[in-house]
């Protein structure tokens, strides 16, 4: 009896290590509050070659997205705007876990395919690295937008059902101006929900 109470013991336990990493992976942090600030960035999202190049999306809507977000790389340039890429690396131990176990492993910690996909490589001015959907998780991307004086972001990338509504929603949480230009996203599913989201909190959807 002792033995079946660990074991239901242990598999509840492992249950709820599943389950939070689960909460992490979606998790909307709410941040400090900003001041007023005038410069804008441009944020890539996990245009990393193993979701470009390997991911759901069909050629035609890689193609229009590509032909989209380099318009907008461009216009950054151009304006002098600062051009951030995010990428996606698992490396939560309970995260890890569930990408090994739900994502086939993709962008887990150290594994192939987590750089910047050809078409966006060298592109940023500035590569950071997210542990979670939410890009503002760690901390880092905080830090780069309050000491280059940004408030106003626009957000292009993939997924915009996941990471770009839960890196969208984050800014807004912190008094940031969030642009998401659509055309310049990809999303593996119907993305009426994730849309109605932003708009509900202030995102503009160009």
């Amino acid at each position: 009896m002792t033995v079946a109470y660990l074991v239901v013991a242990t598999a509840l336990l492992g249950f709820g290590w599943l389950a939070l990493g689960v909460w992490k992976i979606g998790a909307v942090s709410r941040g400090t509050p900003i001041a007023p600030r005038e410069n804008t960035a441009l944020l890539l999202i996990d245009l990393q070659s193993v979701f470009w190049d390997h991911g759901p999306y069909s050629d035609a809507a890689k193609q229009a997205a590509e032909r989209a977000i380099l318009r907008e790389i461009a216009a950054a340039r151009a304006q002098g705007h600062q051009i951030i890429a995010l990428r996606q690396e698992w490396s939560i131990p309970s995260t890890k876990a569930i990408a090994r176990l739900m994502m086939k492993g993709w962008a887990v910690e150290g594994s192939a395919g987590t750089a910047l996909a050809e078409p966006f490589a060298g592109k940023a001015d500035q590569v950071l690295v997210k542990r979670v959907q939410d890009a503002f998780e760690t901390g880092a991307l905080d830090a780069v937008l309050t000491k280059r004086g940004i408030g106003k972001l626009r957000i292009a990338g993939l997924d915009l059902n996941h990471c770009v509504l839960k890196t969208a929603l984050a800014a807004r949480n912190r008094g940031y101006e969030v642009s998401v230009v659509k055309e310049a996203t990809l999303s593996a599913a119907q993305s009426d929900r994730a849309e109605a989201k932003m708009r509900a909190r202030g995102v503009a959807l160009r």
